[in-house]
């Protein structure tokens, strides 16, 4: 037996630090039928980061024995050796339960998978108040090294470019609002 949430994806970017992140965790503790896609990647596990939970952590040379054998809806070199990737296993997987994909992804990706699941897929935004305030945020984390921080602002002013590009443009001005508006138009998207 099928599920109505069955095809069905919500996408979710952002420039790194905007809280996207928060927003899609806050959704996956709500009753609305997502299931969170997990995305592989080419880097090494953080502190309390779990392999097969965060991402897969695949290695450089095994991401790209999987992007040679196709395994990849999308991927995206987003600096040099360091790939990011959704795995074909990973939607079928979810959607086997009858569940719709959640991605938590970088706006490439996000803009990747859009163009691939076109109606079946929501694609919001999340955008910072302020580039100002992304930039306090993650100064806030204390976890980056000032070329890291300078290296995602940068890539962050080219992101909120493509912000027009897709289905709903939230501002995460207020973590509560914005959660409670993120899970109002996915449960709309996913009654449709």
């Amino acid at each position: 037996m099928s599920s109505p949430l069955q095809g069905k994806c919500i996408i979710f970017s952002a420039p790194s630090g905007a809280g996207k992140t928060t927003i899609v965790h806050d959704l996956l503790s709500r009753e609305l039928g997502l299931e969170f896609s997990v995305s592989a990647c080419s880097r090494d596990p953080r502190p309390n980061e779990v392999h097969g939970k965060d991402y897969y952590f695949l290695g450089v040379e095994n991401f790209k024995e999987k992007i040679e054998s196709d395994a990849f809806i999308e991927w995206e070199e987003v600096y040099t050796n360091n790939f990011y990737g959704t795995l074909k296993s990973e939607m079928e997987r979810i959607w086997s339960q009858g569940k719709a994909v959640i991605f938590d992804v970088d706006v490439i990706g996000g803009l990747n998978l859009k163009k691939q699941f076109k109606d079946s897929a929501l694609a919001v935004f999340v955008k910072p108040p302020s580039y100002e305030e992304l930039e306090k945020r993650l100064r806030g984390r204390s976890t980056e090294s000032e070329d890291k921080i300078n290296q995602r602002m940068e890539k962050a002013s080219k992101e909120l470019a493509f912000s027009k590009e897709f289905d709903i443009v939230l501002v995460n001005d207020d973590l509560d609002v914005a959660c409670d508006q993120a899970a109002s138009f996915v449960r709309e998207f996913l009654d449709k």
